[in-house]
This record gives C-alpha cells, structure tokens and sequence, in this order.
C-alpha cells in the first residue's frame, strides 16, 4: 500500500496513487441564533489613559523647552540667561496648553501611533454627534426593537382576552 493511504498499488490503475480529499464537501453547520445575543460582542469604546495623555502633553512641552536650551547654547548664551528664557517658555507653554484644555481634540493632526490621544478624540467626536442628533446617554443601541416587540406582545395579550 502506498503511503497506506489509497490503492495497494498504483501500478495498472492509470493513477499516481496520490488520494486528496473533496473540496467540494460542505460540513453541516451548527443551528445558532443568527446574530450573538451576548453583551460580550457590543461594541465598547477604548478609553484613553489618562496618565499617558498628560506625560505626552509634558514631553510636548519639555520638546520645545529642549529645542530652545539647544539653540540658546549653540549661540553661546550664558548659562543664567538660558535658565531664565527656559522657564519662562515653559511657564508660557503650560498656560497656553492650560487655556486649551476645554477645547476638543484635532483627530486629524494625530499619527496613528497616538492611540490614547485618538480615542480621546473619538469619544469627544461621539459626545458631540450624540448631542447634534438629540441622542440621550442611557441610549442603548437597538432598544426600539424591544420596545416594538413589548407593544406587539401588548397588543396580542388584549386581543386574547
């Protein structure tokens, strides 16, 4: 036999004696509910870190710090000088970024690698779109189906009596 798969042997059959299975071969499937019942399955939106956010909104603003320090020593700047112009860009920086804190997150200007910084942009997109359509936030996604059918089994319930 060979292989001890097949024919004994393939000599006089017209054949290699290579056996391969049917592809055609469709397996029954499972009977289960057409869509998943399960809350394992709805759709959860990934929360930002907020300890990752405020370290690069830190390192956002050391950059800029370090830049200028740079610049300053390459000009041959004393170093007291270079101290003071420092932290007065870093104090400059953070009240800047403090009077940006109540305005939303640009999406568009992120890399695909900020993915704290896109979720928060993400929900803040979401919060903004469910405001603009009148959306209330115990929403759940496909209760007017329930609703409907607790009307329709209603209606059948005072049809039967």
């Amino acid at each position: 036999m060979s292989a001890n798969v097949g024919l004994s042997t393939p000599r006089g059959s017209g054949t290699s004696g290579y056996v391969q299975r049917n592809l055609s071969h469709l397996k029954p499937r499972d009977h289960a509910a057409p869509y998943p019942t399960d809350d394992l399955r709805r759709h959860r939106q990934r929360q930002p870190d907020p300890e990752i956010l405020e370290h690069e909104r830190r390192r956002k603003i050391e950059v800029k710090v370090f830049e200028l320090r740079d610049k300053l020593e390459e000009e041959g700047v004393d170093e007291d000088e270079i101290d003071e112009r420092t932290d007065q860009l870093r104090k400059e920086l953070e009240a800047e970024d403090q009077a940006n804190i109540g305005k939303g997150t640009d999406a568009r200007g992120l890399k695909s690698h900020q993915v704290h910084d896109l979720a928060k942009a993400k929900i803040e997109e979401t919060e903004r779109l469910r405001k603009a359509f009148g959306i209330r936030e115990d929403y759940e996604e496909g209760s007017h189906w329930k609703r409907q059918e607790e009307r329709l089994r209603n209606t059948l319930a005072e049809n039967e009596k």
